[in-house]
C-alpha cells in the first residue's frame, strides 16, 4: 500500500510542480490545527502523503490546548489510535496514570501547554507534515479537480493548491464560505422524526466558555485581579452547587469540590464550570472573523468576572491566572471553547435513535463506523433563557460509533468535514463533540483523504471498508466494544465481524461512561448466527433450521459450506488449533470469539462493500 501511495502522490506533485509550483501544492490541505485537524494531519502524513495544516493560533490541539479544555471527557476505556497515543504521552510525561487523575471531571487532566508540546513533538517526527501558524482561511475555489485556497498568513495573502480540503475549524469556516447545506441550532421532530427533539426548530446552539487556567501561587499570596467591568455578585452565587445533573439529588454546596472539578497537575485549575460559572450564550457561528473576535470579548470578560468572584468572594486569593501557560497579554487562552458549530447535511445523518438502538434502524450506520464514543448527550444551555427545557442528559444512550458518511457533504466533492461540523443532529452533537471522539473523527478524515487519493476517486465514492481497515491497522476502534481492546489477540477479527452486523453486541447506559459489550467468551445460538449471516449472504434466507441451542462446530461447518462450498472440515480444524483447541469434535460448543475468528478468516464478510447507509452492495449468494 505504501508503494502505491508514494507513486500516486509523486505523480500528483510532479503535476503541481509543472502547473502551480511545488512549494504551494499539497494533496491534502487541512484548515484548522485543532483536535481533529492535527489528528487528520498526523494520519495522512504518516502514510507519506504531503499534508499542510493551516492554524490561526500558535498552538496545536484546539479545544484541548488553545481553548484550555485540558480534560478528556469520555472514552477512558475506549482508547485507540491517536487518542491513545496522546494519552500515553501524557502518562509518560507526568510519570503515571495517577498523576493525571487530579480532578473529578475526568480520568485524564493535563496542563494545556503540555498538550500543545506533545502535539508539536508528534508533528515534528512526521516529515511530510507542514504546519503554517498564525494563518487563517479566506476563500476556496475549485477548478476542475484542484482547489485554489487563499490563506491570510500574518497579513499576507497566499494561494495554496490541493486536491482535498479538510474543514477542521471550530465553526465550519470552509463550509460557511462554500455555502455547504448545513443546520445551525435545534431541529424540529415534526420534520426529522428524531427521538427526544422538540416540536419547534430554532437557531439556538450550546453555550460557549472562555476557559481560564489558574495557578496556586502559595499560601499568603494575593493574586486577586482588578474587579472587571459589569461584575455582578448575584451571577455566581449558586456556583458551589456540585450536584450531578443526571440525577435527582438535592443541592450539594461544596466550593472546594467545585474548584477541584478541573484541577490539573502542578497546582493548576481549569475553570470551565457550567453551574453559575463561566458558560455564556453567544452564537457566533455565522459571524465573520472580525465580528466573532469582537463578540467573544464578552465571554472573556464574563470569565474574568467569575475569576474575581472565586478570588474575592470565595477566598481563593492565592489562585491567580497562570503565568506559564498562554503567551497572551491577558494570560487567557487563544479562543473560547465552542461546543457547537454548523452541522452539514452529509451522506449519513446521525440522529438520537441511531445511538439508542443502532442495530434496529433502517440505516445501519454502525456498520460504517469510523470513530467511537461513550459520553452521554451533554448540552449546556443554562445561560440562554430562550433555550427549550429539554432534559438532554437524560436521553439515555449506550456507547456508539459515527459513520463515515457524516464527514462527507452531499453535494461538494473534494471536501471532508471534521471537528464539530459533521452531519449529526443537534442532540447527537452533545455526545459527538467530546475531545476523544473528535480526535477519532479527525483521524478518520485523514484516512478518508488518503484513500481517495490512492484510489483516484471522489471522497463520496471511497470504499468505506478500506478506510475502516486503515483505522484498525493503527489500533483505532470502529465498533465501541468495551471488552475487546486493541491489544487483544482477536481485536481485528471482532471489530470486522461486528461491523459486518453478523454478530452484534449489547449496549448499556451507564452513568457518564456508556458501554457496548461484545461478550467474546459467551456462546451464540444457531438461530442468532443464521439470522446474522442472512443479512450478508442472500442464499441463506430460505433456511429455517437454526435452533436456540448453542452453536456447535458441526452446524457452523454446514452453514459455511452453504456459503462457500470449497470450505472443508480441515480448514476449520486448522483455525481452531490456532485458537488453542487441542481436541476437536463436532459437538464442541463455540464461543463468540471463536465464531468471529472463523468467519473472518474463512468467509471474510468484511470484504463485502457497504454504502453510506450501511447496506451491503454487490452481494453474492455464494463465494466462489
Amino acid at each position: 500500500m505504501l508503494t502505491k501511495v508514494i507513486y500516486v502522490i509523486g505523480f500528483f506533485l510532479i503535476y503541481f510542480k509543472i502547473t502551480y509550483g511545488q512549494d504551494k501544492a499539497y494533496p491534502i490541505l487541512i484548515i484548522g490545527g485543532g483536535a481533529s485537524g492535527i489528528s487528520a494531519g498526523l494520519h495522512a502524513a504518516r502514510a507519506d502523503v504531503k499534508t499542510l495544516i493551516i492554524e490561526e493560533s500558535l498552538w496545536l490541539g484546539g479545544m484541548l490546548t488553545s481553548a484550555g479544555v485540558s480534560a478528556f471527557d469520555g472514552n477512558h476505556r475506549l482508547a485507540g489510535g491517536i487518542w491513545k497515543e496522546l494519552r500515553d504521552s501524557l502518562y509518560n510525561h507526568y510519570g503515571s496514570t495517577k498523576a493525571v487523575e487530579t480532578g473529578w471531571v475526568s480520568n485524564t487532566l493535563f496542563e494545556p501547554s503540555i498538550g500543545n508540546r506533545i502535539f508539536k513533538n508528534m508533528a515534528a517526527k512526521v516529515e511530510k507534515l507542514d504546519i503554517l501558524y498564525g494563518s487563517y482561511f479566506v476563500s476556496a475555489t475549485k477548478k476542475e479537480d484542484i482547489w485554489e485556497v487563499v490563506i491570510n498568513s500574518q497579513g499576507i495573502l497566499d494561494v495554496y493548491y490541493c486536491h482535498i480540503i479538510i474543514d477542521a475549524t471550530e465553526t465550519g469556516e470552509v463550509c460557511k464560505y462554500l455555502d455547504i447545506e448545513s443546520d445551525i441550532g435545534m431541529e424540529s421532530k415534526l420534520l426529522t422524526g428524531e427521538f427526544g427533539a422538540g416540536d419547534q426548530e430554532n437557531d439556538i446552539i450550546q453555550d460557549i466558555t472562555y476557559v481560564a487556567i489558574l495557578k496556586d501561587y502559595g499560601k499568603g499570596v494575593d493574586k486577586t485581579i482588578i474587579k472587571p467591568d459589569g461584575y455582578n455578585i448575584d451571577e455566581f452565587k449558586c456556583c458551589c452547587d456540585t450536584r450531578d445533573p443526571s440525577t435527582l439529588e438535592k443541592a450539594n454546596i461544596d466550593c472546594d469540590k467545585m474548584m477541584t472539578y478541573g484541577k490539573l497537575p502542578n497546582g493548576k485549575y481549569m475553570i470551565n464550570w457550567p453551574n453559575c460559572g463561566n458558560d455564556i450564550y453567544i452564537n457566533t457561528v455565522n459571524d465573520d472573523r472580525e465580528t466573532r473576535i469582537r463578540r467573544v470579548k464578552e465571554a472573556k470578560l464574563h470569565t474574568l468576572r467569575f475569576v474575581y468572584y472565586i478570588q474575592h468572594e470565595l477566598g481563593y486569593k492565592h489562585l491567580g491566572l497562570a503565568d506559564d501557560e498562554y503567551p497572551t497579554d491577558d494570560l487567557l487562552p487563544f479562543f473560547p471553547y465552542h461546543r457547537e458549530s454548523r452541522r452539514i447535511i452529509g451522506h449519513a445523518r446521525l440522529q438520537t435513535e441511531h445511538l439508542v438502538k443502532p442495530f434496529d434502524q433502517k440505516q445501519k450506520y454502525f456498520m460504517a463506523g469510523i470513530a467511537v464514543g461513550d459520553y452521554p448527550i451533554d448540552h449546556h444551555h443554562k445561560k440562554n433563557p430562550e433555550a427549550p427545557s429539554i432534559d438532554f442528559i437524560n436521553i439515555k444512550v449506550p456507547s456508539y460509533n459515527i459513520p463515515l458518511g457524516s464527514l462527507i457533504p452531499v453535494a461538494t466533492d473534494g471536501l471532508i468535514v471534521a471537528e464539530k461540523s459533521i452531519s449529526v443532529s443537534n442532540i447527537v452533537n452533545g455526545a459527538t463533540r467530546l475531545q476523544p471522539v473528535v480526535l477519532g473523527i479527525g483521524q478518520a478524515a485523514g484516512a478518508l483523504a488518503i484513500q481517495a487519493i490512492i484510489d483516484k476517486v471522489e471522497v463520496s465514492n471511497v470504499s468505506i471498508r478500506k478506510v475502516q481497515q486503515q483505522l484498525l491497522n493503527v489500533g483505532a476502534y470502529i465498533m465501541p466494544y468495551i471488552d475487546v481492546k486493541p491489544t487483544d489477540k482477536y481485536f481485528l477479527e471482532i471489530q470486522r465481524i461486528g461491523a459486518s452486523g453478523i454478530i452484534t453486541g449489547k449496549g448499556i447506559n451507564y452513568k457518564w461512561a456508556n458501554q457496548t459489550w461484545f461478550y467474546p467468551n459467551k456462546t451464540i445460538s444457531e438461530y442468532e448466527l443464521l439470522e446474522g449471516l442472512k443479512t450478508v449472504y442472500p442464499l441463506l434466507k430460505g433456511r429455517r433450521d437454526g435452533s436456540g441451542e448453542d452453536l456447535k462446530i458441526a452446524y457452523l461447518l454446514d452453514l459455511l459450506k452453504s456459503i462457500k462450498p470449497k470450505i472443508t472440515k480441515a480448514d476449520m480444524v486448522q483455525l481452531l488449533k490456532k485458537n488453542g483447541f487441542k481436541k476437536i469434535n463436532e459437538n464442541i460448543v463455540l464461543k463468540r470469539v471463536d465464531v468471529a475468528f472463523i468467519l473472518d478468516h474463512l468467509l471474510d464478510p468484511f470484504s463485502v462493500g457497504i454504502n453510506h447507509d450501511g447496506h451491503f452492495i454487490n452481494q453474492k449468494s455464494t463465494i466462489e
